[in-house]
């Protein structure tokens, strides 16, 4: 029977058309060559390291699960992760403690001047579509990279971040799990729901924010990081949730819209305490020498959030849209 999930989308270039078609079944592997001269935050590279990803996650239809697994296509990713991880050291290293680095997330620019702030100030309704629909490569899964830190963890480490991973999956109710509150949001934005629908419209700079999770979460080794990423996420929510949650309000975008960011507000607020003091202060307790690491998760996550912002808007300030592909007209409840 065919293995359910979504659809394969366009290759962008030789490397994500040859990974494409090794999971098809229909072609060989890029060779090393073809990786080292793709460009690191470029669509191709992104796009075929995003495809190895997903195998770990829901696959593809028609891609067998033993692909997930498969010895020649683990090489291709591990040529491609080296790379992003060395771009990302490279580009991304600003501070060398974790108290220097999170010092920097504590304090609120007194004039903002990121997506949030301009969502809040003046974005009109389709930029609130975009966003959600780049958005919606992560929120569809929200939670689900950092779970693969939860066996590395141990002690109050692990216990404080599996309570916070308990409250992201909604405290053990359906109905409140955070990817399934997203997918509310997307209704109220006319948006389709299914997992995965919106790969091909996706830029660059928001496969490259969804590709550190999983670089991060599906390495031992980059545990330390991927604290990090988590703790960078947690302690920045709170403010830019209660951004958009206004955003939602101002621009009618639907009940469903308004309560996912204000369930991340109220949330975030409390697990960006769990996060800090218990997660990365048990984290460190037990392995001091983590501690590089956690700052350059904190750095990469500032650095591709930044980059991904940029992107947004330089597009949006020019009244052009920031996806690779047009959007249906709005066909859901838009007041």
């Amino acid at each position: 029977m065919e293995h359910e999930g979504p659809r394969l989308p366009a290759p962008r270039g030789p490397l994500s058309r040859d990974v494409d078609a090794y999971l098809r079944g229909a072609g060989r592997l890029p060779g090393l060559e073809e990786v080292a001269r793709a460009e690191v935050y470029g669509d191709d590279l992104q796009l075929a390291l995003y495809l190895c990803y997903e195998l770990h996650y829901r696959g593809f239809a028609g891609v067998p699960p033993e692909r997930e697994w498969d010895p020649d296509l683990l090489r291709v990713r591990a040529a491609m992760e080296q790379r992003f991880l060395s771009a990302l050291r490279t580009d991304a290293h600003v501070h060398d403690s974790v108290d220097e680095a999170l010092a920097g997330l504590l304090v609120e620019p007194v004039d903002g001047a990121g997506v949030t702030h301009f969502l809040r100030d003046e974005g009109e309704l389709w930029q609130v579509r975009e966003y959600a629909t780049q958005r919606s490569l992560y929120h569809l899964k929200e939670a689900d990279p950092h779970a693969w830190v939860l066996p590395r963890l141990w002690g109050r480490a692990k216990a404080a971040m599996a309570a916070v991973e308990f409250d992201e999956w909604g405290g053990g109710r359906a109905d409140r799990v955070h990817a399934r509150l997203f997918a509310d949001l997307m209704t109220d934005l006319g948006l389709d729901t299914t997992y995965g629908r919106y790969l091909d419209a996706a830029s660059a700079e928001a496969l490259v924010t969804v590709n550190m999770m999983s670089l991060f979460g599906l390495h031992r080794a980059l545990r330390g990081a991927l604290v990090g990423h988590f703790a960078t996420v947690e302690i920045t929510s709170s403010p830019g949730s209660r951004r958009l949650a206004e955003t939602m309000r101002r621009t009618g975008a639907g009940p469903a819209a308004e309560h996912f960011y204000d369930e991340h507000v109220e949330a975030d607020a409390v697990h960006e305490q769990v996060v800090r003091h218990d997660v990365i202060g048990g984290l460190l307790e037990r392995e001091p020498h983590l501690a590089p690491d956690v700052a350059f998760g904190i750095d990469a996550t500032e650095f591709v959030e930044e980059r991904f912002g940029t992107r947004l808007l330089a597009d949006w300030r020019a009244s052009r849209s920031s996806l690779r592909a047009p959007l249906a007209p709005e066909a859901a409840h838009i007041s």
